[in-house]
């Protein structure tokens, strides 16, 4: 028998002698957290069981795969191959369709089962959020945008919702859309038309030339460069930002093995929802602002 055999054994008899001394201490003290002294020794061995559980199924975990832990990262820029109906396609392109797809079905049982009519004196509850997350990203686009929020808020609105659901297919198991650089340039490449079209939209064609040479025609080209480099920057920083997240997460979860346990789904929550949500907001609000830049 091997050190790393015993001290398995110790941590696995040390964690259960805790799990039965917490289980003991949280039922005998349940009955006095009327005062503040019994409810803190009552929360002290609830701390005391959960601790004691996660380090006796870690240990165990650890000890049925040793030998398959280990720090194990592989990342790729691009998305795995699927095939499908005889064609290949990437993996992430196949969330994201489903992701669409979701969205989709999702928005039509909202609208059609959920809130056929839309009450319009005292709206409450999901349809009461809808509306203010609508009305948000309307004012937020007007701020911006000007006369031109009407039409460019509902697809803000409609890509903070696609990458706020692309960031929880993680949760299952999948790559992100949005980890993947073909997507994310798709995205900015959006974006870089959208500059483009309003910025012809409402100054004309020679507007829109002569706002790249003011205030002289020397700068032309680096205007031009500038403009091109928009969907490439978008595109990266986005794509580093969700990567990274990845990342960090296989990296916690190969790190911990066994022990890790409860730990990356708290991390998820970070990295999967409330990191999104701000990678999210940078993406929308850069893009209105260069879009702004071209019709001012």
């Amino acid at each position: 028998m091997n050190v790393v055999s015993i001290l398995t054994i110790i941590l696995i008899a040390v964690s259960t002698v805790c799990l039965v001394l917490g289980l003991v201490g949280f039922f005998s003290t349940k009955n006095k957290t009327h005062n503040k002294k019994g409810k803190k020794k009552h929360r002290l061995f609830l701390a005391l069981t959960l601790f004691a559980l996660w380090l006796l199924v870690g240990t165990l975990i650890s000890s049925v795969y040793k030998g398959k832990a280990g720090l194990h990262i592989e990342f790729s820029l691009f998305s795995d191959r699927i095939t499908l109906f005889g064609m290949s396609f990437a993996k992430t392109t196949v969330v994201m369709w489903g992701i669409i797809a979701l969205v989709f079905v999702m928005s039509l049982i909202f609208r059609i089962f959920i809130f056929p009519k839309f009450d319009k004196t005292e709206p409450k509850g999901l349809q009461n959020g809808i509306e203010l997350s609508v009305e948000f990203m309307e004012n937020f686009a007007k701020n911006s945008l000007g006369d031109y929020s009407d039409s460019l808020a509902p697809y803000m609105y409609t890509l903070g919702v696609f990458m706020i659901f692309a960031a929880i297919s993680e949760l299952f198991g999948f790559r992100p859309p949005t980890s993947d650089i073909v997507v994310t340039f798709a995205m900015g490449l959006i974006t870089f038309v959208l500059i483009n079209v309003c910025g012809i939209k409402k100054k004309g064609v020679k507007g829109r030339i002569k706002s790249m040479t003011t205030p002289t025609p020397v700068i032309l080209p680096m205007k031009i460069l500038s403009d091109v480099a928009v969907p490439v920057s978008l595109a990266c920083r986005l794509f580093g930002n969700m990567l990274g997240g990845m990342i960090v997460m296989d990296l916690l979860k190969s790190v911990l093995g066994g022990y890790g346990s409860g730990i990356p789904a708290v991390a998820g929550l970070y990295f999967n929802v409330f990191h999104p949500l701000i990678q999210a907001y940078i993406f929308i609000i850069l893009s209105m602002t260069f879009i702004n830049e071209a019709i001012e």
